[in-house]
């Protein structure tokens, strides 16, 4: 397996830089971006024009992770050449939050006689809810498939996001990459680093991944009351005081959502993926260290499901947007303390997403999560 990697800040003038891919034969490359590039018609132009028989596959972001940290207004492309691997990539329109689950079913249908033996995600950021698009893929794929991948973000504007595929950039497409090969090792891991505060809420209204009612209150009222001065910067503030999703015992579940948007007028909070009908919710928050420490955790359950030593290969990263805003400016700590534990044979590439695709920590299905750290491991080696 052979990886090259560009960041490009300006564009086209930094164009030329691709060139620097074109030496490995690229047959995939991951590509993440700010919204502004991506609404550029440019960028996908060059990339076609350039690499026409490779597969192009990426999204927008709230901030985009190289080899060289965290950049913001920025494009990381990131060329991959495999030695035995083969992937198939395949699409989906997704015009409304309500066919999220119809969505996941279709790219998972393009998938089936594939076989593969792992998947990566790419999905708009808004109007879908992420938790049915995952079921639909887990109904034709199968629970024990590897799925990761996020959930594109526009720099924390929640207004208009964007995937890649050789189609060109769209706002309203998921893409999916189906991988398999008798040398292909793919591994993965994802953690959080959040603490519990606040009393446990009972959801007393929900539908999918509308949150309605807590304890008979409108829930936007009980946010509002528990956010003090953060309330008038809704909805971007929910980024900051995600809910943690219990069991009926009132045990932490491994999940956790975020708040994606409010509505004034029935006091309802949309949240980025389904939460259980009379469940429990509980609020959270977090201080830089503890997500250091998260974002460790993560890029050592990657390295212990391994059943090789780690090859040259690609980290992807997705971590969320609100883990950058709590961070601000050390932010680069969480992507430099996976590196240190993954090791100098791992390239990284990645972006802050608005939901991250994985099987979680303890947790054996693929889910929907908010608030994490997680992480992909690709390379190649002969058994």
């Amino acid at each position: 397996m052979r990886i090259q990697q560009v960041v490009l800040k300006n564009l086209p003038a930094d164009f030329a830089k691709l060139e620097a891919l074109a030496s490995i034969s690229p047959q995939l490359l991951l590509v993440f971006g700010s919204p502004a590039h991506f609404s550029d018609p440019s960028l996908a132009n060059e990339l076609a024009l350039r690499f026409a028989t490779a597969q192009r596959v990426g999204c927008s972001t709230a901030g985009e992770i190289s080899i060289e940290g965290v950049e913001n207004g920025s494009t990381v492309v990131t060329a991959l050449h495999f030695e035995t691997t083969a992937l198939k990539v395949v699409h989906a329109d997704l015009n409304s939050m309500e066919e999220s689950f119809s969505a996941g079913e279709a790219l998972a249908r393009q998938l089936v006689d594939f076989a593969p033996k792992a998947a990566m995600v790419f999905g708009q950021g808004v109007n879908i809810n992420g938790s049915a698009m995952i079921d639909g893929l887990v109904k034709h794929l199968g629970a024990s498939l590897p799925i990761t991948g996020g959930l594109a973000g526009d720099d924390g504007a929640f207004q208009k996001t964007y995937t890649l595929c050789n189609l060109g950039t769209s706002s309203n497409r998921l893409v999916a990459v189906g991988l398999k090969g008798d040398e292909l090792q793919f591994t993965h891991g994802s953690f959080g680093g959040w603490k519990p505060f606040g009393p446990t809420r009972k959801v007393t209204r929900s539908v999918n991944n509308v949150l309605y009612e807590l304890d008979d209150e409108p829930a936007l009222a009980v946010y509002k009351r528990y956010l003090g001065d953060h309330a008038k910067d809704l909805p971007g503030s929910g980024l900051l005081f995600p809910f943690e999703m219990l069991s009926d015992e009132r045990e932490p579940s491994g999940l956790i959502r975020t708040i994606l948007g409010v509505n004034e007028s029935d006091g309802s909070l949309t949240l980025a993926g389904a939460i259980t009908p009379g469940g429990y919710l509980r609020l959270m928050h977090a201080q830089t260290d503890g997500l250091v420490d998260g974002a460790e955790e993560a890029a050592r359950a990657t390295l212990r499901l391994m059943a090789h030593t780690p090859q040259t290969g690609l980290a992807l990263l997705v971590s969320c947007v609100g883990r950058k805003l709590v961070m601000g400016g050390r932010v680069d700590e969480e992507t430099e303390v996976v590196h240190q534990t993954l090791g100098q044979q791992a390239t990284l590439a990645g972006f802050y997403s608005y939901g991250e695709i994985s099987p979680g920590h303890g947790i054996q299905n693929c889910q929907l999560h908010n608030q994490t750290m997680t992480i992909s491991y690709l390379c190649e080696t002969a058994e």
